[in-house]
């Protein structure tokens, strides 16, 4: 989402780092240059003021002119404001409650239905260990039931509706009833939404919290819609008391600034974020993350945090043993290129990598992944294991089964040797013990 305004902060980066000596001139300058990079993003007029207003007092009123590294100084001043722009990372949930209660507001198109069930999987796993129950408030849309159901049955989470009913308050109370029955400690609510905020629609949000004594009501804003997800985040926190926001749609190709600019209207914190289509691209977001992606460093905490969901510590551990001997297999490329798919495309992980370690035409690397683990799955468990040699009859072989050719199972093997004969030497040893943390 946020490309061209990383791009376009980058750019501005280069241009004080290219600079022989760091000026008050060519300091404002570049904070002159960052506050048209975020209105052109469509940030909010009086927020990107008021941001500026900040960097340009501690960019001036600092050292910063003084260090050899001022345009490190700067970056790094600019990231630190962005992190309390975006209201740091300070996101708590209340759900100590039983049960537990959330409460999905917006309008309608927002996603909430969605993000109320990437919500209920993400609080069922292991650090949450959340038993939810989803219950279906938005009797206004005709498919919104069945399609809480859908999700429900995909993520193996009880759903709560009511087919036919006419009143969301009296769907409710018999939700919280049968969330004690089934001994969910935690209640869900999708709610209705309109195209537009209107009275009805209010009023009828503002009885269901009462019913509902919400822990957690929070805002389903679609980052793709501009200005008017903040004049609307506005107007929900003035009538509701919203708790937070769900940030959906981070995958679009949208300007992105009034996704930054929701905090700070609405005074409360941004506390999920949806990152795609999928029911797990979705996560608590992280204020320090969203900072490195619009400045271009990438999104390297969630690609740590993805790494240690699908790699055990075990298997870090094991492989980098077998590194350090030159005892890795074939076997042990499968497992590492089967780790990495779980983590999601290729090409996403890439976007994660902060832009100078980017690779271009990834497409075609994704293809060439897919190849390697077709000829190693067309291997035997022996030559896997790197237990017996692969001859050329053999690589013809493997290479009808893996529907390459010879050329590229040759390719594969090649690789796998140079890497092994690479940390067989010691230099090349130590080089990677330090790499690892090592002395």
């Amino acid at each position: 989402m946020f490309d061209q305004l990383s791009e376009k902060f980058s750019t501005i980066f280069s241009k004080i780092a290219g600079q022989k000596t760091i000026s008050e001139k060519n300091i404002s300058d570049a904070i002159r240059q960052v506050r048209l990079a975020l209105l052109d993003a469509d940030v909010n007029y009086s927020v990107a003021k008021s941001f500026i207003q900040r960097v340009k007092e501690k960019a001036l009123g600092q050292d910063v002119l003084k260090t050899i590294k001022a345009s490190e100084q700067f970056i790094e001043l600019l990231h630190g404001e962005l992190c309390e722009f975006l209201g740091g990372d300070q996101i708590e949930l209340s759900l100590d409650h039983f049960p537990a209660t959330m409460m999905l507001v917006g309008l309608q198109g927002a996603g909430k239905t969605t993000q109320a069930a990437k919500l209920a999987h993400l609080l069922t796993k292991s650090e949450y260990g959340k038993k939810p129950l989803l219950v279906a408030c938005d009797l206004a849309r005709p498919a919104a039931i069945e399609q809480l159901r859908v999700l429900g049955e995909q993520i193996n989470v009880p759903v709560y509706a009511e087919v036919g009913a006419k009143k969301p308050v009296a769907v409710a109370k018999a939700a919280l009833k049968e969330a004690k029955k089934l001994g969910c400690d935690l209640v869900i609510f999708d709610t209705a939404g309109r195209l537009h905020v209107d009275e009805a629609l209010m009023k009828e949000l503002e009885d269901l919290k009462r019913v509902v004594a919400p822990q957690e009501l929070l805002f389903v804003a679609n980052s793709a819609t501009g200005q008017d997800a903040v004049a609307t985040a506005k107007e929900f926190h003035e009538r509701l008391g919203i708790t937070g926001t769900i940030l959906t749609m981070l995958d679009s190709d949208a300007r992105g600034g009034a996704a930054l600019s929701i905090y700070s209207v609405t005074g409360r914190p941004i506390k999920f974020e949806g990152i795609g289509e999928k029911i797990d691209d979705f996560q608590l977001f992280s204020a320090e993350s969203m900072a490195d992606r619009v400045l271009g460093m990438g999104d390297t905490i969630n690609l740590v945090k993805r790494a240690k969901e699908h790699i055990s510590e075990e298997e870090s551990a094991e492989l980098e043993e077998k590194i350090k001997k030159a005892s890795f297999t074939f076997e042990d490329y499968l497992k590492q290129m089967q780790a990495v798919k779980k983590m999601g495309s290729l090409k996403g992980l890439m976007k994660m990598m902060p832009k100078q370690f980017q690779m271009p035409d990834m497409d075609s690397r994704q293809q060439e992944f897919t190849q390697m683990e077709a000829i190693i799955l067309s291997m035997t468990l022996q030559e896997r294991k790197a237990q017996v040699e692969l001859t050329m009859g053999r690589m013809k072989r493997i290479a009808r089964g893996s529907g390459t050719n010879v050329g590229e199972v040759n390719k594969l093997k090649k690789s796998y040797l140079n890497a092994k004969k690479f940390f067989k030497s010691k230099p090349n040893q130590n080089k990677l013990e330090k790499l690892m943390g090592g002395k």
